[in-house]
């Protein structure tokens, strides 16, 4: 039996048609899943697939080959995959974090150039922002590009990059004025086909996300074209990643969302399936209390997620909200994944049960997009 929540008034039935037909593709995908964990990434063939659906880019305007949407339009593919436990997938970061970048911050010449590659996932999107020494610190990167002709030349390296072994669009922060602290970032894109200087770490292992490819990034002399600077203005990278991190910290708070809903549709199915003692587990009245604590805190998160998406679409999510929003739904989501793991006992514990997967991929929730003293520092700025 699924678990329901209020319909918001985001989802009409267009955006229901496309969750469902993502969610069928990204259920399919499941037959490639041990594969791809096993390889530390998906398929190249996964991402043509996906564009030729229709599903990357689909908030880009038409002209520049997205599908002309608005962010419902990413909201119902990040549930849909987070619903198919396909949480390896780039997609959200290439189309929801990615190409917004290049759509409200970039030439009119880098949005014709590379916004129709990445709606066909031809270009795979990526952005580079952590450093060793550096996380949620942005304005203290090491890495940094100075002018040579009319090129930049890039020095540096970066780590714990979604999508950096398939990533071949990357916008690397890095300093072009090393004297300055924020006011000396910049982004600039770096293409990364058959690129000298440029060099891909290891695929890094990680708890959760087995099929994500995360990885270190080096930069050692390498050129791009003034050209790529995104816009027109050095030092804007500062303000430009602030303008952009309210999106990204509700779309993990998304994700987070459509992993609840999986979790406890799973565990309801399981509890009232298993039997301990001559009933089902569902049948003692902890475990049914238990969920019930549960679903309150899936329809608590989904409607603040749903408030917050209609503040996006009106141009009204704060930094504040959005950093508050990402904080508590991602913890509830954590705590979600330990009750449901508890209730499936041993067998929650086995890689080969979807709860087990969704209970380690949980857990970097709470630290990427910032991590969440960051994000409760962060808010309380504005009180």
């Amino acid at each position: 039996m699924a678990i329901a929540c209020f319909k918001p008034k985001w989802i009409d039935e267009e955006i229901e048609m496309l969750h469902e037909s993502a969610l069928k593709l990204f259920k399919d995908w499941e037959q490639h899943d041990e594969k791809w964990r096993e390889n530390g990434m998906l398929d190249r063939e996964a991402w043509l697939e996906a564009g030729e659906m229709g599903f990357l880019c689909a908030s880009m305007p038409e002209e520049y080959g997205g599908a002309g949407g608005d962010f419902r339009h990413e909201a119902a593919l990040i549930y849909a995959q987070a619903e198919a436990n396909q949480a390896g997938f780039g997609g959200f970061l290439h189309s929801g974090i990615v190409a917004p970048y290049i759509l409200h911050h970039g030439t009119e010449a880098q949005k014709q150039q590379w916004l129709p590659k990445m709606a066909t996932g031809e270009l795979i999107g990526a952005i580079a922002m952590t450093e060793p020494g550096t996380g949620s610190d942005l304005q203290n990167i090491k890495t940094f590009a100075v002018k040579d002709g009319d090129d930049y030349i890039i020095n540096g390296s970066k780590t714990f990059i979604t999508n950096g072994q398939l990533g071949n669009l990357i916008i690397v922060a890095c300093k072009t004025d090393r004297d300055e602290g924020a006011k000396g970032v910049s982004l600039i894109v770096v293409e990364t086909d058959n690129a000298p200087g440029f060099e891909r770490g290891k695929k890094l292992k990680k708890l959760g996300l087995a099929s994500q490819d995360t990885s270190e990034l080096f930069f050692s002399n390498m050129r791009v074209p003034q050209a790529n600077l995104l816009g027109t203005v050095e030092g804007m990278g500062f303000m430009q990643l602030m303008q952009e991190l309210p999106q990204e910290r509700l779309i993990v708070a998304l994700a987070g969302i459509g992993a609840m809903k999986l979790a406890l549709d799973l565990t309801i199915d399981y509890t009232k399936e298993r039997t301990a003692f001559g009933k089902p587990v569902w049948g003692f009245q902890n475990t049914r209390f238990k969920l019930a604590e549960c679903n309150s805190h899936y329809i608590a998160a989904s409607a603040l997620c749903d408030a917050a998406i209609e503040a996006l679409l009106e141009k009204k999510l704060t930094i504040q909200h959005a950093a508050l929003i990402k904080y508590w739904v991602t913890q509830k989501q954590c705590d979600v994944m330990d009750e449901c793991v508890q209730l499936f006992g041993g067998y929650g514990y086995m890689m080969e049960y979807p709860i087990a997967r969704l209970y380690a991929d949980a857990r970097v929730q709470k630290i990427y997009g910032g991590t969440n003293e960051i994000m409760k520092e962060l808010a309380s700025r504005f009180m």
